[in-house]
């Protein structure tokens, strides 16, 4: 019996075993994902592996969160937790032309002082940024970048992805490292999962960028355990207990020293010429790099130069990416078709002959307006040349009149669509000082719904309470509302009837549709969301007209009587109330119980300020800009977005930029906050 383990040998025993598994799987790895240089075969690797469940299937006590075993499987989730970066996960401004490059490396020469900078470089990938934290050796949690500030906990998903060690390498490992680095999917893995993709008949993916932000947004951990995802470490981030590190390349060392993949494609060079030689290398290799890139990287290699010139906006000054070209390909203008989005502007866009252009099959490009169908001439079924701008966004560079049929003429988008708008048939308008043509049918048009009902419902338009994006979208999709009149004709128990909408909620919004009813003519001018016409011209407006039917039926010239009111905010006022659909609109909610003082306005002068002008600028002690605004409007005043002759008085609080400065050349009266109370207190009077 003496040869028996006891109960405790068995453990310590299984505890050693599993210990040096876990060391063995992870140098494996190591070397095949990181390396790319397998050191053992597949059946030896998945027999290590089996050991090692077995052996914590019999003790599940020994099982540790840093184990192999640990990276696949997982309950799906309802939704990403947010997470805050410790430390800011910043953008990179971009370059695209060398001169661009040696504006940059001259801004940072003159801001430290010296004749020549060593950069650190590499690719920049495309893929998705995330960062690591590290407790203590051991990966704890994964975020997204986000907004930079906040972003999604990806955890669960990261730990699927064995290029990503979930203890370092290290024997005396940092009590906190955040690692920055890229997700992404290497060429041939790219190829290998959407072949698969195409044999179980499932959509194919367009880009391996594309490919690995989706599969590492998965919910459902068990999706992204099965997509062949691969990480690339490029910075550092918050951190206790690291060595001293001085450069950038000394991080990269330290971190390829954790067993955290880095690029081999990184170096250091001297100067811009250094930069230069190094972008021209790279995009040489590009096409047989193992993974996608969209140009390179340059950052100032001293740590301590790199502090001292700080950041600007949302973007280093110590670094730049240097984007490579658009990449362009020939394809053919199959037809024309025109969009319309959701304030109107109707855009014509072409539908192409399909053309792989990197990485992704573009089938229609945006032509922006017909100033720029004018400027490169493109025609159905001419021959165009297409490029991804930035990589990303499809356009038509140039057409090749030399391919093109004899027959072939002119393309006149509004002659295209006989003036009317596609989707509701109201008049299409084009103004002078625009180049994009327009929709006329605000209140009508379906294209336009959701923005034209968010607008009405803001806050200084009919300001009605719940009625945001997510109620509009709801009501819209669920045509239950089609013109901003049907929000009036809304009940508790249409309303309680949709998604997360409870029956107190519903009452709230009804309650809140009612309340608005009662508005000003000022405000409902606003909320009919005419183009160029702001909250301060709706208020002109109101003055003036002193009623709705004399503004309805004012002609150019009588609507340029109006104080503020040129030709171009004439002409869409005009032209907005000669929609009859816009007009049925308006009648409908008049009937529907809007009212308001007929009395209102009807005198720009009315009020001990009347006709004086106002500008606001900076921060004053007490009064909120907004309240300042409606004391002066109350007694009469106007206040004005910029300083112009016409200023009688710019109110200045603390930091006032330009507009003070511009007030001051002008000779126009200044006020603080004390004067402006005292000035509204003698009005009163």
């Amino acid at each position: 019996m003496s040869g028996i383990a006891t109960i405790p040998e068995q453990i310590e025993l299984a505890r050693q075993r599993i210990n040096s598994l876990h060391e063995a799987i992870r140098q494996h790895d190591y070397s095949y994902y990181v390396l790319d240089t397998p050191s053992v075969s597949d059946s030896e690797y998945d027999g290590l592996f089996r050991e090692l469940q077995s052996l914590e299937t019999n003790f599940p006590e020994l099982i540790s969160t840093d184990s192999p075993t640990q990276r696949v499987g997982g309950t799906a989730l309802k939704g990403f937790d947010s997470i805050s970066h410790r430390q800011a996960m910043l953008s990179l401004n971009n370059a695209f032309e060398e001169s661009e490059v040696a504006a940059f490396d001259k801004r940072v020469r003159e801001g430290l002082g010296v004749d020549s900078v060593e950069y650190g470089v590499e690719p920049k990938f495309d893929g998705l940024a995330i960062t690591l934290t590290y407790e203590h050796g051991l990966f704890v949690q994964g975020a997204t970048r986000g907004d930079g500030y906040t972003g999604e906990d990806v955890s669960l998903n990261l730990r699927t992805i064995r290029a990503i060690p979930m203890r370092l390498h290290s024997d005396k490992p940092p009590a906190l490292l955040e690692v920055r680095g890229e997700v992404l999917m290497l060429k041939r893995d790219f190829e290998r999962l959407n072949r698969e993709q195409e044999a179980r008949g499932d959509k194919l993916f367009v880009n391996p960028r594309n490919a690995a932000a989706g599969s590492l947004r998965q919910l459902d951990p068990n999706i992204t355990a099965k997509r062949p995802l691969t990480f690339f470490a490029y910075g550092l981030g918050a951190s206790e207990g690291i060595p001293v590190i001085t450069t950038h390349s000394a991080a990269m060392d330290y971190l390829a020293a954790l067993h955290l993949p880095v690029s081999s494609q990184r170096a250091t060079v001297q100067g811009l010429q250094g930069l230069l030689d190094y972008y021209r290398n790279i995009g040489q290799q590009r096409e047989k790099l193992p993974f996608d890139i969209d140009g390179v990287v340059y950052k100032v290699n001293a740590l301590s130069q790199q502090a001292e010139l700080g950041f600007v906006s949302r973007a280093p000054r110590w670094a730049i990416a240097h984007k490579f070209p658009a990449q362009e390909a020939l394809t053919v203008v199959e037809a024309i078709d025109v969009q319309v989005g959701r304030t109107g502007a109707i855009t014509p866009v072409a539908r192409l002959k399909p053309v792989f252009v990197g990485g992704v099959t573009v089938t229609n490009a945006t032509l922006h307006n017909q100033d720029e169908i004018d400027r490169k001439d493109v025609r159905v079924g001419d021959t165009v040349s297409v490029r991804r701008a930035g990589d990303v966004i499809p356009e038509v560079v140039r057409s090749l009149p030399e391919f093109r049929a004899a027959t072939s003429s002119p393309y006149k988008l509004l002659a295209a669509i006989g003036q009317q708008c596609p989707v509701c048939g109201s008049h299409v308008v084009k103004l002078e000082d625009e180049s994009v043509a327009r929709c006329s049918g605000g209140l009508f048009c379906p294209a336009q719904r959701k923005q034209a009902i968010l607008h009405f419902a803001s806050r200084r338009a009919m300001d009605i309470e719940g009625l945001g994006e997510k109620l509009v979208d709801q009501l819209v999709d669920a045509q239950l509302v089609h013109t901003l009149a049907d929000i009036y004709q809304l009940d508790v128990v249409t309303l309680s009837s949709l998604e997360r909408m409870a029956e107190k909620s519903a009452q709230n919004i009804v309650d809140a549709l009612q309340i608005s009813k009662k508005t000003t003519l000022a405000r409902f001018i606003y909320a009919l969301g005419i183009r160029n016409v702001g909250e301060t011209t709706a208020k002109d407006l109101a003055r003036h007209f002193g009623n709705l039917p004399a503004l309805q039926t004012a002609d150019l010239q009588i609507l340029q009587q109006t104080p503020d009111v040129g030709p171009v905010v004439a002409e869409s006022i005009l032209q907005f109330f000669n929609e009859p659909h816009n007009s049925e609109v308006i009648k409908q909610l008049i009937q529907a119980g809007i009212s308001w003082e007929e009395s209102e306005g009807k005198s720009t002068t009315s009020g001990a300020l009347g006709g004086k002008t106002f500008v606001l600028t900076g921060t004053l002690p007490n009064l909120s800009r907004e309240a300042a605004k409606e004391m002066i409007e109350a007694a009469g005043g106007k206040v004005n977005g910029s300083v112009s002759k016409k200023t009688d008085f710019v109110v200045a609080g603390a930091e006032a930029g330009s507009k003070l400065e511009k007030a001051q050349t002008l000779g126009i009266a200044l006020l603080d906050e004390q004067a402006l109370l005292a000035l509204l207190a003698d009005s009163a009077l």
